[in-house]
């Protein structure tokens, strides 16, 4: 099979992966905030509701593209609660920073992934085009409640912690998707 004939599934499978990793990040920072922010949990529920909201559209989306959930994504589920507990443990300034860090990163890798489905997969461009919309709100609302440039190092941990998490989960798919971008509009690998 094509390289190109498997990314719908891939795009799909690390979208759904990152969607649980995101409600188990905001259900562990929910409980904490009641006590460390708790101007920010009426955002975190809202943000919450969003992630289930994307988690059910990838899902929906997955058997008509032959999608199986990943296989990391024990990673995503496990990495979210403890991230979600360690940011939300570390107060309201770590709270904004990883939501901020982790929508920064996702905003990109979906950037990449309308880019390619708009030619390729018009109807998982259109969901994922509304998706980002929402993970933009959650953004924008970290970067204009953020009091301070405090935790830069959390932010660069959770960036990166993210990509690699990506680039794993899609099996390098997001590296290659990137390249294919960034150069020549020729099919890569297929």
């Amino acid at each position: 099979m094509a390289w190109n004939a498997t990314i719908p599934a891939r795009i799909l499978r690390v979208n759904h992966g990152g969607e649980s990793g995101a409600i188990l990040i905001y259900r562990a920072q929910i409980v904490v905030s009641k006590w460390r922010a708790p101007d920010l949990t009426p955002f975190l529920r809202e943000a919450l509701s969003h992630e289930l909201t994307h988690q059910m559209r990838f899902g929906a989306l997955m058997p008509a593209r032959q999608a199986k959930p990943c296989r990391m994504m024990w990673i995503w589920t496990v990495g979210g609660g403890i991230l979600g507990l360690a940011s939300a443990l570390l107060g309201r300034e770590a709270i904004l920073a990883c939501t901020e860090a982790v929508e920064r990163t996702v905003h990109k890798h979906l950037d990449e992934q309308i880019a390619w489905a708009t030619t390729h997969d018009p109807g998982l461009a259109t969901v994922i085009r509304d998706i980002q919309f929402e993970e933009l709100e959650h953004l924008d609302f970290a970067i204009r409640e953020r009091r301070r440039a405090g935790f830069l190092w959390l932010d660069k941990l959770i960036a990166t912690a993210t990509d690699g998490l990506i680039w794993i989960s899609t099996r390098g798919d997001s590296a290659r998707l990137a390249i294919q971008l960034a150069g020549p509009k020729q099919p890569f690998g297929g």
